[in-house]
């Protein structure tokens, strides 16, 4: 099962989630995060980083310019939209670059409504945990919403994931979305500080997820 990491600012530990074979590393270009990369991490630093790991910038609201100038200047490989973009921005988006749209999902949302404008549009969708602001919540939506939706899409689960939720994510992953599972996405779970992960945290993640 593929693993992203999201809300980095610590390059060095990049590096070593990289060494661990964590697929995906987030960077979170929203000026309201507490994860802002911004002035963290060095443009050119993170460019020229020699990482197998995939880079993806977090971006909420932001114009086509925006996103395209932070992916040239940052070297990311995705793109990852949590905002209320819009079908045609997200397809001149992914046009350029692989993209993932967010969906904040709540108890009794649609899943098929809500999704239905972007399955054409993005290469990818996350579900994360609808919450009063973007970003993540820290917490988990039953997941059991997505039971009864027909996604047929490759995708990411997010919200709240952390050490304690192995077993669980391998009983989903055997279940009727497994197929479409394309990773986990985790972040605040496995954090000392925002932007700052345990790696003994992460590390463990990996291996009980494995």
């Amino acid at each position: 099962m593929r693993i992203k990491v999201c809300g980095n600012t610590q390059l060095n530990q990049v590096y070593a989630m990289d060494e661990m074979g964590v697929e995906f590393a987030g960077f979170i270009f929203y000026h309201k995060s507490p994860r802002y990369v911004v002035g963290r991490i060095g443009e050119e630093e993170l460019k020229r980083a020699k990482l197998k790991i995939n880079k993806v910038g977090v971006f909420v609201n932001a114009g086509y310019d925006e996103v395209m100038n932070y992916v040239e200047k940052y070297g990311l490989y995705m793109v990852q939209l949590h905002g209320d973009e819009s079908p045609r921005l997200c397809e001149k988006i992914s046009e350029q670059v692989p993209t993932i749209k967010v969906f904040r999902i709540k108890e009794g949302d649609h899943i098929d409504w809500k999704v239905r404008e972007y399955k054409n549009v993005s290469d990818l969708f996350l579900f994360d945990t609808d919450w009063s602001t973007y970003g993540g919540s820290g917490k988990k939506f039953d997941w059991k919403i997505l039971d009864g939706a027909h996604i047929n899409k490759p995708f990411l689960l997010s919200g709240g994931i952390g050490i304690e939720d192995a077993e669980v994510l391998r009983s989903f992953a055997d279940g009727k979305h497994g197929p479409n599972l394309f990773a986990v996405d985790v972040n605040s779970k496995l954090e000392s500080s925002p932007g700052i992960k345990d790696m003994e945290k992460v590390k463990a993640f990996v291996e009980a997820l494995r």
